[in-house]
């Protein structure tokens, strides 16, 4: 049984969107052609709309209080960086274009509270940059594993390196030739993906699961089920292990 073999059902892009916006830690936020990154600063609420916390003396809260109509064009960029030290470590980058806005507080010594009311985002992805639409965005949610998905990873590379190992009974011979190692990249409702390494480059292993996952507590039965399948394939040449 190959990967192939297996259904390759994906979330949309919009669900990918608001995956990225609920896991992601880093944004970056230009005003005035300037860049300012920060960490931890946002939230987003169950239609999507994202709430930053700016501290008092950063620029882009130096830059609002200046703004006239209260109001200032902002493009926000949120980075989606694997959770596991695989090469190019970044998946994803979401942008969201529009204006920053207070949320209705004043602003404090500690910070400014701010909304930002979108009026276009962006998901680029190693393949492709795509526009996704807003009224998508506001009906999606994220994927169910989204925020669990950076310690369920490090587990596997963790604690169960051999099993990552053992799936790769699943791809195709020609994947493994010259790999050096596999590491566990992404994991969401539908599948785990793993990235096989080599000397010089990488590529991808999707793995889609027999079914969905809704919960966090039965992935570890849907990686049984792959690993079963692995299990029934030829056995072929072991990876080295993680250094």
């Amino acid at each position: 049984m190959s990967a192939a073999a297996l259904p390759a059902a994906e979330s949309t892009l919009a669900e990918q969107t608001r995956s990225v916006l609920a896991r992601a830690v880093p944004l970056t936020v230009t005003t005035h052609g300037l860049r300012y990154d920060l960490v931890g600063v946002h939230s987003v609420n169950a239609r999507g709309q994202v709430r930053m916390r700016l501290p008092a003396d950063s620029l882009p809260a130096a830059h609002m209080a200046c703004a006239p109509r209260g109001a200032l064009a902002a493009p926000v960029e949120f980075t989606d960086v694997a959770p596991v030290a695989v090469r190019d470590r970044v998946r994803a980058r979401v942008t969201l274009s529009g204006w920053l806005a207070r949320s209705g507080q004043e602003a404090g010594a500690d910070g400014v509270d701010l909304r930002l009311d979108t009026a276009r985002a962006t998901l680029a992805t190693p393949e492709a940059t795509v526009t996704v639409g807003l009224d998508e965005l506001v009906l999606a949610q994220p994927d169910p594993l989204a925020v669990d998905e950076g310690s369920l990873l490090t587990h596997l590379a963790d604690a169960h390196q051999d099993a990552m190992t053992r799936l790769t009974r699943l791809a195709d011979p020609w994947l493994l030739h010259g790999a050096v190692r596999v590491l566990p990249l992404a994991l969401d409702r539908h599948g785990l993906t793993l990235r096989c390494e080599y000397a010089r480059n990488q590529r991808d292993l999707r793995l889609p699961f027999p079914a969905p996952v809704r919960e966090v507590s039965r992935v570890g039965e849907q990686i049984q089920l792959l690993l079963s399948a692995a299990h029934a394939c030829p056995k072929r040449r072991h990876l080295p292990a993680r250094p």
